[in-house]
């Protein structure tokens, strides 16, 4: 390789100097620079397909629909995808949002009774160059048996890995000039320093992908994957991915997604606030698309929602590929004997039973103690390691089930709950962290998402409250925000904290009130200057003074 070709790498975050020096050995950053310069201009292909798709959508006004051009693929009834290895084939509880840099929550995991950890650099994470190094090297620690206490990887629950999204890059490592694509660092990471011995106990790698629009995507992915192997001397078919559908525009193409990974598929996911968030991103300007109150209209139930849930349902088992459903946001409260503790069980008992009914594999809770009850749930309602047989030829979905919107307007609730997750958000970011608790229930990026996707839409089309039919106005949200930051302020207890939650509101407010959506709010906030010197002041500095080059 020519000694031109140039690598910066940040700094260690302080204290995770011995961390950063496991992970950036040479031969690992030789793997990262070749596997980096390899795909980065596919990605920005991808990303730029992204913008174009969207403008022909709104040039055209048209709708999505099932593409002509893949027809023969979907009309071919041979294929199938490779079948999963032995771990993979039964995952009925997951435990979701599980952000591998928290050691003490990552290891309670680990010793559960759970079948599988989605270990998440994505919705639940905040990708902090410190909670990516720490995250990244307990994974490592655990792939190679160093926790005490903890089960061997062989025998601990099935490590799903889920790097971030395409929209986000990584500010801490530029190659040959460009910060570098977020997913690839940490994918290339973690292939790395445990594919190999993941796949000697049988029991990875495996991923999942998030905010996959497009096959095209999945094709890009697949030929990552097909590298990897190659590079690091695995057998091809040795990585399998889930593919998270969440959005509306990978609904009509999720037989080509299998298609394109089917050496490599582990499945399809379904879960419900991406994928609706992903409406008003797509079609939020059209009147047609006005999304009515999550809080009170917005559920599995919704004929658009169930929709998606039948065809993903019943497109993943005709292909012999396994199909998961969202995670369970709500936690149980402390005492098993109060009513409270008897309603949220039944809560989601009732609605995890939606989704094994409509025939999913498995699914996700946030709280340990729902993984036990919601696997009886499954002994109870299926027979075997999974739901493969349940073919679903009942279904007939058309493009007009899947882009059908619920009646039902806005409520107050509903507008100050979403500006306070919103809010919220935003502050647990400014922390350093990727989700919090409010309300009884765990929130991500995806409930924010959803949350200042409906504010900013329901601003734009001027909504009516049904309370007292005011006007969803800049006027409105800005008082409300202040209503709602009386109630959050009271819960600071700092100064320091104080003046993060303003912050926090103050960004809520440019959010929802820029003229065009923001794509994602979480690459809103990683390129955001709040969100970036709000890290580490410390870091910031080191960064400056010495940024680490490697000439490769």
């Amino acid at each position: 390789m020519s000694s031109s070709v140039s690598f910066e790498v940040s700094p260690p975050p302080s204290g995770l100097e011995a961390e950063y020096k496991t992970l950036f050995t040479n031969d690992a950053l030789l793997f990262l620079y070749e596997l980096i310069s390899t795909f980065d201009e596919e990605v920005d292909q991808v990303l730029r397909l992204r913008v174009s798709r969207k403008a022909q959508l709104d040039l055209s006004g048209e709708l999505p629909s099932f593409p002509e051009s893949t027809t023969h693929i979907r009309r071919d009834p041979n294929w199938r995808v490779l079948p999963v290895p032995l771990r993979l084939q039964r995952r009925h509880v997951d435990i979701g949002d599980m952000t591998p840099c928290d050691t003490q929550r990552f290891i309670k995991a680990l010793q559960s009774p759970a079948q599988g950890i989605q270990v998440d650099f994505d919705d639940g994470n905040c990708p902090t160059y410190y909670n990516q190094i720490k995250g990244i090297h307990n994974i490592v620690k655990v792939v190679h048996n160093q926790f005490p206490n903890v089960p061997p990887i062989s025998r601990a629950p099935v490590l799903m890995l889920r790097p971030r999204a395409w929209n986000m890059v990584e500010h801490n490592m530029m190659v040959d000039g460009k910060e570098v694509p977020g997913p690839l660092f940490d994918f290339g990471l973690l292939m790395f320093h445990c594919g190999k011995t993941l796949l000697e106990n049988k029991s990875g790698p495996f991923f999942y992908l998030s905010k996959v629009e497009s096959f095209m995507e999945a094709r890009l992915w697949n030929k990552i994957f097909v590298w990897t192997q190659q590079k690091l001397d695995l057998p091809l078919g040795s990585i399998k991915a889930t593919v998270l559908i969440e959005n509306v525009l990978a609904t009509f193409e999720m037989e080509e997604i299998l298609y394109e990974l089917r050496d490599h598929s582990a499945g399809l996911n379904c879960g419900i606030w991406d994928y609706s968030a992903s409406f008003v991103n797509k079609f939020g300007h059209r009147p047609a698309f006005l999304l009515p109150d999550r809080s009170k209209y917005v559920n599995m139930e919704k004929r658009f929602l169930r929709s998606y849930m039948d065809l993903l349902v019943q497109t993943c088992h005709r292909r012999g590929a396994l199909a998961t459903g969202g995670m369970a946001a709500l936690l149980l409260p402390q005492d098993p004997l109060s009513d409270s503790y008897r309603r949220v069980l039944a809560t989601v008992t009732r609605l995890k039973l939606l989704e094994i009914k409509a025939g999913v594999d498995g699914f996700m809770v946030y709280d340990l103690s729902l993984i036990e009850p919601m696997q009886k749930l499954f002994k109870l309602h299926t027979e075997g390691d999974n739901q493969l047989q349940q073919l679903r030829i009942d279904v007939t979905v058309t493009p007009d089930d899947l882009l059908s919107m619920p009646s039902g307007g806005v409520t107050l609730y509903g507008l100050k709950y979403n500006i306070a997750v919103g809010v919220l958000f935003i502050n647990a970011w400014l922390s350093g962290k990727g989700h919090f608790f409010y309300r009884g229930q765990v929130e991500d990026s995806a409930t924010a998402e959803i949350s200042r996707s409906q504010v900013w839409q329901w601003i734009r089309h001027q909504a009516r409250l049904e309370d007292d039919s005011r006007v969803v106005s800049r006027r409105l949200v800005t008082d409300l925000i202040k209503e709602v930051m009386m109630e959050l302020s009271a819960h600071c207890h700092s100064v320091k904290a104080e003046h993060r939650l303003h912050t926090a509101a103050d960004m809520f407010l440019e959010v929802v009130l820029k003229r065009d959506f923001p794509e994602f709010i979480t690459t809103y906030l990683n390129l955001d200057h709040t969100f970036l010197s709000s890290q580490n002041e410390g870091q910031v500095e080191a960064t400056a003074k010495d940024v680490h080059r490697s000439k490769l």
